[in-house]
């Protein structure tokens, strides 16, 4: 009987967990052909999230949880699922129910098919603001454009992974991640299903604009060096612009001659100038902070414990 994990990062998820959980109750009651298997990743939640999971683990022992030392974040969250799920199947998805668990069965489906990688991708992305919206589209729009791989937009982290796809997600250590794009660069069979995402039945989001923003970047530098060659044809566009300027004042001083005047040209050249050179040391910045954390070598994650047995990973 082929085994299937439902990994589920939380993070003060304690009001969501009582519909969840009756929702895959209702799931794996309906395929009984499979053995199933729920792990709850616990990303250092500060509300009773751990202690609803425990709870439901004494009544159902198909319940599993990694407890992290801290809030690492749902990336890193993630990579900590990977390494636990025992299924020959994984699928992720979020605890808040916007990604409705009655659309498994047809992953599965597709999966028994070939299929290594089904994954959601959303026609409506819920009560999103316009802004948030447009946001995202552009960054996929610039991360398609600057990567050498495919990039999929409006699809996020729920989806169906074969086992083969987990152990090879398994290989990517790096702890800046972005595992959106790692989904694409590990290749695999791909299949897509559309569905309307929800809204949150309870609870509310731990993404604002800023952490959301700052996945953005990690998406960029994690999968494209653009930004980098964009500063480079920067300062040669600059440098050259420059010289045309200062060859062009040159004869003009020696054909016409010219009374020292000059201040606002000289102003707005050297504002001009400093903000390309900041603009190009922010850029190098972002890259070399991310090799600075990934020198270090540290752990990409530390588990407190598995079902309550202490660990050391």
């Amino acid at each position: 009987m082929k085994k299937i994990t439902l990994l589920i990062p939380a993070y003060n998820e304690e009001l969501s967990l009582p519909s969840l959980y009756k929702e895959l109750v209702g799931l794996m009651d309906n395929q009984p052909n499979y053995e199933w298997e729920v792990l709850f990743v616990n990303d250092g939640s500060k509300d009773k999230t751990l202690e609803c999971i425990k709870e439901l683990r004494v009544s159902d022992k198909r319940i599993n949880y990694v407890d992290l030392s801290r809030n690492f974040g749902k990336e890193r969250a993630m990579l900590a699922g990977f390494d636990y799920a025992t299924g020959d199947a994984t699928v992720i998805m979020d605890a808040d129910l916007q990604d409705p668990p009655s659309l498994i069965p047809e992953m599965i489906k597709y999966w028994e098919e070939g299929y290594d990688d089904v994954y959601a991708l959303r026609k409506d992305r819920g009560k999103e603001s316009w802004l948030r919206k447009k946001m995202s589209l552009v960054f996929y729009d610039i991360l398609q454009r600057s990567t050498r791989i495919e990039v999929l937009p409006n699809v996020g982290d729920f989806r169906l992974l074969d086992r083969s796809c987990i152990e090879a997600l398994k290989k990517l250590r790096e702890s800046e991640r972005y595992t959106k794009g790692m989904f694409c660069w590990i290749g695999f069979r791909k299949k897509e299903i559309k569905f309307d995402r929800g809204n949150r039945t309870a609870g509310n989001s731990s993404w604002n604009f800023f952490s959301l923003f700052g996945l953005a970047i990690e998406g960029i530098t994690s999968f494209t060096t653009v930004p980098l060659r964009f500063a480079t044809i920067m300062g040669v566009i600059v440098s050259l612009t420059s010289f045309i300027y200062i060859m062009y004042i040159i004869l003009k001083v020696f054909l016409w001659g010219e009374p020292v005047q000059g201040y606002p040209s000289m102003m707005c050249v050297i504002l001009f100038l400093g903000g390309v050179q900041l603009l190009s040391l922010g850029i190098i910045g972002e890259y070399l902070s991310r090799v600075f954390c990934e020198s270090k070598n540290r752990p990409t994650y530390i588990a407190r414990d598995y079902n309550g047995e202490k660990i050391y990973k």
